[in-house]
């Protein structure tokens, strides 16, 4: 059993997407990160970065104790080890793939994480910024768009983390000042794994918290942005 520690936000989408392709069973223990629980120190034993998502392996591949992981892009190459999907075993394949996934943990995500901050959360429209990770953004869809042209998934025929860790992101797209038409591969893409069935899934089991997420109140960005080392 893998109890998932999740909120609906893109890194959280990315763990259920993955569940529900393999069903791997698993259970949802949600913590709102607007009411600040991602500071509880029973949640801080299992990801000491205050962020989510983090999983326990009640079983663990090596039989041992249960297992803890937190950072979505180990998780899903965790995951992807432990049931042998979704990452290729030929070396040059998986070294695709992994390339491509560390790309959205440190340049997709975060970038369009600013993205969002500066245009959906910030207390002040600062003008600078937003044009700065409106750009990016646009840039980052530039590449995916290119690196689809020619075949379906971003490391080729088959399906894998590394569509899995972009895809979510990639859901706010208005948001983030963006017109999919604008990049007809990557529109592709996106609309042929919207309509994958565990895609519906993955969003449907998070649409619950959704309704009770609001990380546009004040209490929510104390927690989400006001932090320090302390």
């Amino acid at each position: 059993m893998i109890e998932l520690y999740y909120w609906p936000t893109p890194n959280g989408h990315k763990i259920t997407l993955f569940l529900e392709e393999t069903g791997l069973p698993y259970a949802i223990k949600p913590v709102n990160i607007g009411k600040g629980e991602q500071f509880h120190t029973a949640f801080l034993s299992i990801s000491p970065n205050n962020r989510i998502p983090a999983i326990v392996d009640t079983q663990p591949v090596s039989g041992t104790a249960p297992l803890s992981l937190f950072e979505s892009g180990a998780i899903l190459l965790y995951l992807s080890e432990k049931t042998g999907c979704y990452l290729s075993t030929d070396p040059r394949v998986r070294a695709n793939t992994l390339q491509w996934l560390f790309w959205q943990v440190g340049g997709l995500g975060p970038m369009l994480g600013q993205n969002h901050h500066f245009n959906r959360y910030a207390n002040e429209a600062i003008p600078y910024a937003i044009k700065r990770y409106v750009n990016e953004t646009r840039r980052l869809y530039g590449v995916l768009d290119r690196q689809l042209a020619e075949q379906t998934f971003i490391t080729g025929v088959d399906y894998s983390i590394a569509d899995m860790a972009c895809y979510p992101w990639l859901v706010s797209h208005e948001a983030q000042g963006m017109r999919l038409e604008n990049f007809p591969n990557l529109r592709h893409w996106f609309e042929g794994i919207a309509a994958r069935p565990a895609t519906q899934r993955a969003y449907a089991r998070g649409e619950p918290y959704q309704q009770l997420s609001d990380l546009g109140s004040e209490q929510a960005r104390r927690f989400l942005f006001g932090q320090n080392a302390a």
